[in-house]
């Protein structure tokens, strides 16, 4: 396993990959020194994050190797699915997994996500609207939807809907 841990505006965040993808990545809470790291995956994963915080990359693309149950990787799937700036409901990802009944089940999934902003859970809100849970914690969730409304404003997108 390969790691890499780099700053960025909300924190430290630690990457990890195999030789099939970026397994995690994770926000970390210490203030460790960053890694150095001359692994090509790593350093693309990074770069692409830079321009996603620099407010020019609304979609990563990186080879993805998360575990997960078969469950959470279809959920998974259908947070991949939400464009940027864009907001989906628990109860919508259950929806569209053909499984309207498991709204906690999808949340439960959401919450173990390895893959915070390119799996962008950040994006699942509340049936009512409100910013509900976030592994790493709801002031990161608020700080990234608001930065990429500025940015889908920016750029003249679109304003950030709820559907």
């Amino acid at each position: 396993m390969k790691q890499l841990q780099f700053a960025t505006p909300l924190g430290p965040l630690v990457v990890t990959a195999n030789a099939k993808g970026i397994e995690s990545v994770l926000f970390r809470d210490n203030s460790e020194a960053p890694d150095q790291s001359n692994d090509t995956l790593l350093l693309d994963c990074k770069a692409q994050f830079d321009a996603y915080f620099a407010g020019s990359l609304q979609q990563f693309d990186l080879p993805l190797a998360a575990q997960g149950t078969e469950f959470q990787q279809a959920v998974w799937q259908q947070l991949s699915k939400i464009p940027f700036a864009q907001l989906r409901s628990y109860s919508h990802i259950a929806q569209a997994l053909n499984n309207p009944k498991a709204v906690r089940a999808v949340g439960a999934a959401n919450g173990r996500n390895p893959l915070t902003i390119i799996v962008p859970c950040h994006r699942v809100i509340g049936a009512n609207g409100t910013l509900t849970g976030y592994a790493g914690g709801l002031e990161r969730k608020d700080w990234l939807l608001k930065h990429e409304q500025n940015t889908a404003l920016a750029l003249g997108l679109f304003k950030l809907e709820a559907h």
